[in-house]
């Protein structure tokens, strides 16, 4: 076997990150720290990745034999682990240097990423090599396994053999090391609150708890759609609002099959009790997975993530004390880490002063799911007409040290929340699961940060509606409210209460109907016959909002968080219209021998291609996955082809700007130019620019017409947020020429947005009126107050870019050529909406954007 690898160039980065990782801070040399600095190259994973994954779809004519990732120690750890006791020997000078100066030790052991060794067979080096030429990524054929159980690194340059390893006694069993440790009972004291303490007094800071409170801040500047097959992320309801309990993966865009993930962390707790909070961790994360139907609860394994400062006096006895605490309650549940990390280095010297991290264990449970649409978001679904019941898990307790509560009053407590009864947690996950495949829960949402009543107010916030709650009990309001026992509260038709109270009952849990969703805005809450709350929804949803809008004026245009703010205050939500009847595309054309081809073009960087090639064959096309190596190269032209689609991504990282990269690549090409302009100008053909592709057709000139001079070209530069922007917005689809707009005009959708320079410029602004007059808009941003007048929105974040007149896309006069911002391939299946109103959930099978691609399909079989 040859011992190969593949990846980015060598830099001397990462030496001795793991001595620097593992000591305090102040304890090692500054050298020491500079030299554990990494770096990320997302690109280069990319490619890499692309180059793994072309091989692995080969089936069992896979060429890659075994693969290991590179990470801590560098060569001189993946690739001596590759060949086992094997043994190989490599040539050093083989490794591609990013910086010439290395020296061997640096090359050796430097942690330089992005890259993975392979173990390929000789006869099938070849091919190995040209996909990896394919994808433009560097492939370094090191040497080969020997079988003589010594590993050997060879240099070229001087004919020395700097490393030769007996990998028996290197591979071989490894000393025990012993740690000894003292446990240290903390001072803690019983919480302390002030005196005459309001449940609207308490909200005020609770809600604007960074634990609690909104993360927006979060959310809107990673892309949260790409792939097309994220069937549920952070956000949910008609607002997306970010209360979403659990994400769900898509296995394909042929199939309902795939995964769903949560996370369980609770760090306040673990100054209160390391082992409690341990326990909590794990109970949050099944309180979180279990609004997805999953395959079964022995289904779900786990990542177990530890940051905590072990080398503290009682900290390693903690560690200790919260890893057998975590164990013990998986083995009760029948579930199990799989996998994990740890960080241990969560201590700095300040002055004289050691200051230490909260300690912290961060569960991500994830399992298998045989329908993706089978969950329950937390946001109220039917105001007025549903009631809202608590399931209580927590033994009838209410405790709140390590509480939102107390850490906004400076305090931990000396008593917190735990899990008394392992069963009673499984029994609740077992009854929640039975009401989900039955139909009986419309929203849930489980208990943790901020309590009960941070639970109830999430749920109204994101359903946009009102809650009349009654609660009673043995404890003042602000324990039973604010206190982070186990629970979880659910959404369901008035009709259905009283079956789901017998499920819950005949799986031995205590449930409590405990109030009714308005459709007004307002949150009445009676404890003890008593109100202790009332207000008007909206305010206290400002009040959760704030802290995330303080930190997006630090890292955004102040003028557009203002706007913000003060747009998303009373939002009335967003309404669709569909202009035309969905129909899925008929078997015939989808079976046909002679469906149409089209080349789904991509460049390094690009990240949109699997989506576009699925959206495509939906609709009855032949996609191909064209690079742009492959016309460069002279291995294909665009010639067989009736459509070309550049697709969405960052090419060459939008290093020189978005799409800059990829349109000099075909600009500064002797045939390219040529090549792209015949198809252009052929009659039998069309495109679509999608994100980095509408930014790409800008910079060829392609829209809105040829011939316009580079210094008057419309482009689309950097949003007015002045920051990459994902959201789930609303577009309305306008009269144009645009072929695969065709029938569609009127209607008014939800879309998916995912870019950072999507604001339509044009340097002469009387291009905008003769683009407006020709009707070459085909597609405009529209706010809550736009959807049935067609008024077009200029404020954000309902324009998420700037753009004038809420244009986001353009197209020629003939309507042959498309581009658009939105991104229509990762919202053509019903389940990729991020939100559907109820009457279009039961009144369509499918996605309404598959118009588009049947369009262009039918375009194709008419113009021949």
């Amino acid at each position: 076997m040859l011992i190969v690898q593949v990846g980015g160039p060598a830099y001397g980065i990462g030496v001795s990150g793991g001595s620097a990782s593992s000591k305090l801070q102040g304890e090692n040399e500054e050298e020491l720290d500079f030299n554990a600095v990494q770096r990320g190259d997302a690109e280069m994973e990319q490619k890499m990745n692309r180059v793994i994954r072309a091989c692995i779809e080969m089936g069992d004519n896979n060429p890659i034999v075994s693969v290991h990732d590179q990470g801590a120690g560098g060569p001189a750890n993946v690739l001596k682990e590759l060949v086992e006791k094997a043994g190989g020997k490599i040539e050093l000078r083989r490794i591609k240097l990013g910086d010439p100066t290395l020296s061997v030790l640096k090359i050796w052991i430097a942690e330089y990423q992005e890259r993975c060794g392979f173990l390929i067979n000789p006869a099938r080096i070849e091919e190995f090599k040209s996909i990896c030429e394919r994808e433009k990524v560097n492939c370094e054929i090191l040497g080969e396994v020997t079988g003589d159980g010594r590993f050997v690194v060879h240099d070229e340059k001087d004919d020395s053999t700097p490393v030769n390893l007996n990998l028996a006694k290197v591979l071989g069993n490894m000393p025990q090391k012993t740690f000894k440790d003292e446990r240290s009972e903390p001072l803690l004291r019983p919480l302390a609150l002030p005196d005459n303490l309001t449940v609207e007094d308490a909200l005020s800071r609770v809600l604007r708890n960074l634990a609690v409170g909104s993360k927006r801040f979060l959310t809107n500047k990673v892309d949260r759609s790409v792939t097309g097959l994220i069937a549920r992320q952070q956000c949910c309801g008609p607002l997306q609002l970010t209360v979403g309990d659990v994400a769900i993966i898509a296995q394909s865009h042929f199939g309902l099959t795939g995964a769903a993930t949560s996370i369980g962390e609770q760090p306040i707790k673990m100054l209160v009790n390391a082992k409690a909070g341990a326990r909590m961790a794990v109970g949050e994360a099944l309180t979180n997975i279990v609004w997805a139907q999953i395959s079964g609860l022995g289904d779900i394994k786990c990542s177990a993530n530890w940051m905590w400062a072990p080398k503290l006096p009682g900290e390693g006895a903690a560690l200790y004390d919260a890893d057998c605490a975590m164990r013990d309650l998986m083995i009760q549940l029948g579930i199990a880490v799989d996998g994990g990390k740890d960080s241990l280095s969560m201590a700095t010297r300040v002055g004289d002063e050691i200051v230490k991290s909260p300690r912290e264990l961060v569960i991500s449970a994830y399992a298998t799911m045989s329908d993706i649409t089978k969950v329950a978001t937390p946001d109220i679904k039917s105001p007025g007409h549903s009631q809202v019941l608590f399931i209580d898990i927590s033994k009838h307790r209410a405790r709140l040290g390590g509480s939102a509560l107390a850490q906004v009053y400076g305090q931990v407590g000396n008593e917190c929340p735990d899990v008394d009864d392992s069963d009673m947690l499984k029994r609740a996950f077992h009854a929640i699961q039975k009401l989900m495949s039955e139909s009986l829960i419309l929203a849930g949402h489980d208990i943790s940060d901020g309590g009960i009543i941070a639970t109830l107010l999430e749920m109204a916030f994101a359903g946009n509606c009102g809650l009349r709650i009654r609660m009673d009990g043995p404890w003042s309001p602000i324990e039973r409210l604010f206190a982070e026992e186990l629970g979880a509260v659910i959404e369901c038709r008035s009709g259905d209460v009283r079956k789901v109270a017998e499920i819950l009952d005949s799986f031995g849990l205590r449930s409590e109907m405990i109030g009714e969703t308005t459709a007004e805005k307002n949150i009445l809450v009676t404890y003890n016959s008593q109100n202790v709350l009332e207000s008007k929804m909206y305010v206290l949803r400002e009040w959760w909002e704030e802290t995330s809008y303080q930190i997006e004026r630090l890292q955004m245009n102040s003028r557009c968080a203002d706007e913000e703010r003060k747009n998303i205050f009373d939002r009335k939500g967003p309404s669709y219209i569909i202009s035309f009847k969905t129909k899925p595309t008929p078997a015939p054309l989808l079976e046909a021998k002679d469906r149409p081809e089209i080349a789904i073009l991509r460049e390094e960087g690009s990240n949109g291609d699997r989506e576009m090639t699925s959206a495509f064959y939906h609709a009855g096309f032949r996609p191909w996955d064209i690079t742009m190596n492959d016309l460069i190269s002279g291995r294909t032209t665009l010639d067989r082809f009736r459509g070309l689609v550049a697709v969405g991504g960052f090419s060459y990282a939008d290093v020189p700007e978005s799409a800059k990269g990829w349109a000099a690549a075909i600009r500064f090409n002797e045939r390219l130019p040529k090549m792209f302009d015949d198809f252009y100008r052929r009659p039998d053909t069309f495109s679509l620019g999608v994100c980095n592709g509408c930014q790409l057709f800008a910079l060829l000139g392609w829209v809105p017409w040829l011939g316009i001079p580079d210094q008057k070209q419309p482009r689309f530069v950097q949003n007015v947020s002045g920051r990459f922007e994902s959201r789930w917005v609303t577009v309305k689809i306008l009269e144009s020429p645009a072929i695969m707009f065709k029938g569609m005009a009127g209607s008014t959708l939800g879309i998916w947005v995912a870019h950072g320079e999507g604001r339509l410029h044009f340097p002469d602004p009387t291009l905008v009126d003769e683009v407006m007059t020709k009707k070459l808009v085909p597609v405009v941003f529209v706010d809550d107050e736009g959807r049935a007048d067609g008024k077009i929105s200029k404020s954000y974040p309902f324009n998420p870019n700037g753009s004038p007149f809420g244009m986001t896309g353009l197209c020629t006069p003939d309507g042959r050529h498309l581009a658009m911002m939105p991104h229509p391939e990762r919202s053509f299946l019903k389940w990729q909406w991020a939100w559907l109103p109820g009457y279009l959930d039961d009144g369509i099978k499918e996605s309404p954007w598959i118009q588009m691609f049947q369009n262009a399909r039918e375009w194709c079989d008419r113009v021949k």
